[in-house]
């Protein structure tokens, strides 16, 4: 099965999309993961993504496509893959072409109020990535990542200003993707107010898994 999934900071997609991977035994490909990993690798590819990234410049879409077209032929996604963080435009849609043949489109919705104060109890770990809230997934040392002991940090893109920001681009421009995918047949809308059990009850329950 091959998923999209979207919908707003802090709506818990990341999440939800790991366990349905898992349920489904299908790959979670997250784009961010994707750039950063490429980034690292010293590649020539890696070294003009840092460009952009070290410039505060949004990758290019054709950077972004090229390696999306490499992931998706891989072996472990041989039974499908979930989509998490691409396309977030109609233009991105229009560039993946025949790439990707969607057969789910699943929203993952939340109110703006709830995105911020979700994001803003957040903490990341600089060095490993791994990510914490202070509610939902606490470090077991206040300040500290399980994984490898490194002080955990507020990232700026998590302030409370920069995370408006964000929501008004997220509604400008991946919104009109919900009248795309249902001209498609294929769009879905999943509450994502409720606790994490209750909205994979509902993501199951609507794509038919027991």
């Amino acid at each position: 099965m091959k998923i999209i999934i979207f919908g707003p900071q802090g709506s818990g997609k990341g999440t939800q999309a790991d366990i349905l991977a898992e349920r489904l035994n299908i790959c979670h490909i997250t784009m961010g993961d994707l750039l950063r990993t490429e980034a690292k690798s010293g590649s020539e590819l890696g070294q003009k993504i840092n460009g952009f990234i070290n410039d505060g410049q949004l990758v290019p879409d054709e950077i972004v496509l090229t390696l999306l077209k490499e992931r998706v032929i891989m072996s472990d996604c041989g039974l499908g893959y979930i989509l998490d963080g691409f396309p977030r435009n109609l233009d991105q849609i229009k560039l993946i072409g025949d790439v990707i043949k969607a057969e789910v489109a699943l929203e993952i919705w939340i109110s703006d109020e709830e995105a911020i104060r979700r994001i803003i109890d957040r903490r990341s770990c600089p060095k490993c990535g791994a990510v914490y809230h202070l509610k939902y997934h606490a470090p077991k040392t206040l300040g500290r990542c399980d994984k490898c002991q490194s002080e955990l940090m507020i990232r700026d893109d998590d302030k409370e200003e920069v995370i408006k920001k964000r929501l008004n681009v997220y509604h400008q421009q991946t919104e009109p993707l919900i009248k795309y995918y249902q001209d498609q047949g294929i769009y879905i809308k999943i509450n994502g107010m409720p606790s994490i059990p209750e909205v994979t009850k509902e993501i199951f329950a609507k794509l038919k898994l027991s």
